[in-house]
């Protein structure tokens, strides 16, 4: 073995050692190819296990965006300000360039669900709808709560109140979810993300806990780790906090069978450090910030992998 070889191998040794969090992830791919049932699910074959745990640290800015292949965050940012800002029709998202929620807002798969009465890319009382206004009245036609309805409970600006109160922020009732079951039969799709948890310790150090029920792990996963990291480095930054921990819990960890090949060549890849992520300013107002409010440094990756999304 020559000197070259041996530095290589070193070198590789030293990117385990300093990223072993995202070793957490592709364990997991391992583990649902490796022992995952075989299931024929609503909408494909898929291989799956139950009940998983991942722990990603915040500090120092840093920003678990996963390296074994290229992650997309800026679209996992325009949907993450989506949702903030309480929205729920795709059109918003399609001028943007963002197509994650595409094949849900179809004609053909709104129909299949039973929204017949929906126009094209509303998709009902989803995500951002919850957050913002948890159980309010919605207005079909325009895709957003009910101009002169009820305006249901602001879960997320309630969290950020109580961050910015001393007194409150270390509270233990920090919680915001998007499972609603009294409108579940209006959304195009019930939550996958279904609750998240807030969390201050040593007086300043801000954790996000996030529970998913069901786990597209290949493709919906790096963006809910990076979406939640998001979201607890901007509420940190708004708030006057500190990003500290991101915790996820996952219930249904599945591997559509189309996608076992590709998830077997990212397995073989290993991890380069994580970027960090610079939010430039303070707006007033959680609604007022903009993608070019965020930077991300430092992003090394490996090969973008497709996976096709399946609605």
């Amino acid at each position: 073995m020559n000197n070259n070889e041996e530095k290589k191998i070193e070198n590789n040794e030293e990117k385990k050692i300093e990223n072993k969090e995202e070793y957490q992830y592709l364990n997991l791919l391992k583990e649902i190819l490796e022992r995952g049932y075989l299931e024929n699910t609503r909408n494909g074959i898929t291989k799956s296990i139950f009940g998983y745990s991942m722990r990603f640290s915040l500090k120092d800015n840093v920003i678990p965006i996963l390296t074994t292949k290229k992650v997309a965050w800026k679209i996992a940012l325009k949907e993450l300000l989506w949702f903030i800002r309480g929205e729920t029709n795709n059109k918003i998202l399609k001028e943007q360039g963002v197509h994650i929620w595409d094949a849900n807002g179809s004609r053909e798969f709104l129909d299949s669900v039973g929204l017949v009465s929906y126009p094209e890319d509303v998709l009902g009382t989803i995500y951002g709808h919850q957050w913002r206004y948890f159980n309010g009245d919605y207005d079909i036609n325009n895709g957003k709560v009910l101009e002169n309805g009820n305006k249901g409970i602001d879960q997320l600006q309630k969290i950020i109140d109580a961050l910015k109160e001393p007194k409150q922020r270390t509270s233990r009732r920090l919680v915001m979810s998007a499972w609603n079951p009294c409108q579940l039969n209006q959304m195009a799709l019930p939550p996958c993300h279904v609750l998240c948890q807030f969390n201050v310790h040593d007086g300043n150090k801000l954790s996000c806990m996030m529970v998913q029920r069901s786990v597209d792990t290949p493709v919906g996963s790096p963006i809910n780790i990076a979406s939640y990291s998001l979201l607890t480095h901007l509420l940190a930054k708004h708030c006057g906090l500190e990003a500290y921990e991101f915790i996820y819990f996952m219930g249904n960890c599945h591997i559509y069978q189309d996608h076992i090949e590709s998830a077997k060549l990212q397995i073989q890849r290993e991890p380069y450090l994580f970027p960090t992520l610079k939010i430039k300013e303070i707006r007033e107002n959680i609604n007022d910030y903009q993608v070019e409010d965020f930077e991300i440094y430092n992003y090394q990756h490996h090969a973008q992998i497709k996976f096709q999304m399946i609605a």
